[in-house]
């Protein structure tokens, strides 16, 4: 059975235990996208942030947070999109420490935490598993979002290997 299938039967199998998963919902660039807040340890305003020279333009640099440093990515330009300013609305996710990585994504709209069972599963394609992308759901607005896998990246070689 390829992978698509795979992620499909998944998605049919998936019990009522949704109406329990919290997730947050954002915006980056036009695309709609969730992350379940067990990923996540902590929501932060954007503060300084320490350039590191010779990254890829997607790694912005390193912040302190409560006497621990961490690696700081815009979240819009790592999945593909131009780089944007930042503004009274942008915030820093950094991912829980579940997966031993001090890292953070910066994300410029946030839409607010919502229950999964909000959502209706779709069935995906193999392209729309792109970019850590677990899982693909419509809204009752029949808005598509995608939900990302902070597991995921934190082990893909792209974002380990910040270094130009």
């Amino acid at each position: 059975m390829n992978k698509t299938k795979e992620k499909n039967q998944e998605i049919l199998e998936e019990d009522s235990s949704t109406a329990d998963i919290a997730v947050l919902g954002m915006m980056v660039g036009d695309v709609r996208y969730l992350v379940r807040m067990k990923e996540i340890s902590e929501v932060i305003p954007v503060s300084d942030i320490v350039p590191v020279p010779l990254t890829h333009p997607w790694f912005l640099g390193i912040i302190n947070v409560h006497g621990n440093l961490y690696g700081i990515t815009d979240l819009g330009v790592y999945l593909g999109g131009e780089p944007a300013p930042f503004g009274t609305r942008s915030r820093i996710l950094l991912i829980s420490p579940q997966y031993r990585i001090n890292s953070g994504f910066i994300v410029h709209n946030l839409l607010g935490i919502r229950n999964l069972s909000e959502f209706k599963p779709c069935q995906v394609t193999e392209d729309q598993l792109r970019n850590g992308v677990s899982h693909v759901y419509t809204d009752q607005e029949n808005r598509t979002w995608f939900e990302l896998d902070l597991s995921t990246f934190v082990r893909e070689k792209r974002f380990l290997q910040i270094a130009r």
